[in-house]
């Protein structure tokens, strides 16, 4: 037991003898920490660090734009981020290709970007994958897709990236069951779950249920909110349950980050620095926000 482990429950056994009873919060066992998706800003990565940064948060996701602009100057970017006190959380590195004919094309692209995020110092590289044009899958799609995704997620793990694996509407794993034969077919060593609340809601799925479901197997979470209609807005504005989502995480002991996404800003009359400030105030109101974020 770690000393700090064997501290807390001593006082806590004293409290408990003495008469005193622990409030929720001091319950709470997620450590969560709180990033921002880059992609609210189309594009505009450097805008996107500065109001990120600005508005607070200690974490940004990025996607291949940001390998297009710094690709080749690692460094410029890792010191940048350091300088707004930012950790690049992941990169969005885009489809893993089921069609053979492009498998080895799709893994070295990958693995390229898995590169990128060590020589930056970030932590994991998110994929989604992709339906077969035309068909419904079939259990060699799973399969397949299931081995893919370990020798990718092998490959990373040499260079100290993980994978995580991105729940997407219209991907091979839209539908829970879906989701579940994907990982089934996947190396847990290698492969891991990156949860979207939004996209599990909105193919069907209980986002908090899919917390408790693969507990040991969630590498960090797009926390992100839509609407009746289905589309995406700020937290707190739509139908995702995130009090029962963060009560999963704390139920689970939830260790990791969770990056705010919002794919754009819904109402025209705000910036996405505003969305973003819209997101912090609720988690705010939900007593969620902390200083490690």
């Amino acid at each position: 037991m770690k000393r700090r482990d064997f501290v807390a429950r001593s006082l806590g056994a004293t409290a408990w003898a003495s008469g005193w009873r622990p409030s929720v919060a001091w319950l709470r066992a997620a450590r969560i920490r709180f990033g921002y998706a880059a992609i609210t800003w189309g594009g505009n990565d450097r805008q996107a660090i500065d109001d990120i940064a600005a508005l607070g948060f200690r974490g940004i996701q990025l996607r291949q734009s940001a390998v297009a602009t710094w690709g080749d100057r690692p460094a410029e970017l890792k010191a940048l981020l350091a300088e707004r006190k930012l950790t690049l959380v992941a990169l969005s590195s885009g489809t893993m290709a089921l069609d053979p004919a492009g498998e080895a094309e799709s893994l070295e692209q990958h693995v390229r970007h898995a590169q990128f995020v060590r020589d930056v110092g970030g932590r994991y590289l998110q994929v989604l994958d992709e339906r077969p044009p035309g068909r419904g899958p079939d259990p060699d799609d799973y399969r397949r897709m299931g081995r893919l995704l370990t020798e990718l997620g092998r490959r990373t793990a040499d260079l100290g990236i993980k994978l995580g694996y991105h729940n997407h509407m219209g991907a091979l794993g839209q539908a829970p069951d879906e989701v579940a034969r994907v990982l089934d077919a996947a190396d847990p060593r290698f492969v891991h779950l990156e949860l979207d609340t939004a996209h599990y809601q909105q193919a069907g799925g209980d986002p908090a249920a899919a917390v408790r479901r693969y507990a040991g197997r969630v590498l960090f979470l797009h926390v992100k909110d839509l609407d009746a209609s289905n589309r995406f807005v700020e937290l707190g504005r739509g139908k995702v349950d995130f009090k029962a989502v963060f009560a999963a995480l704390d139920a689970i002991r939830f260790d990791g980050w969770a990056v705010v996404e919002l794919d754009s800003v819904p109402d025209s009359a705000r910036t996405p620095k505003e969305s973003g400030g819209i997101a912090r105030r609720y988690l705010e109101g939900l007593s969620r926000w902390n200083d490690a974020s």
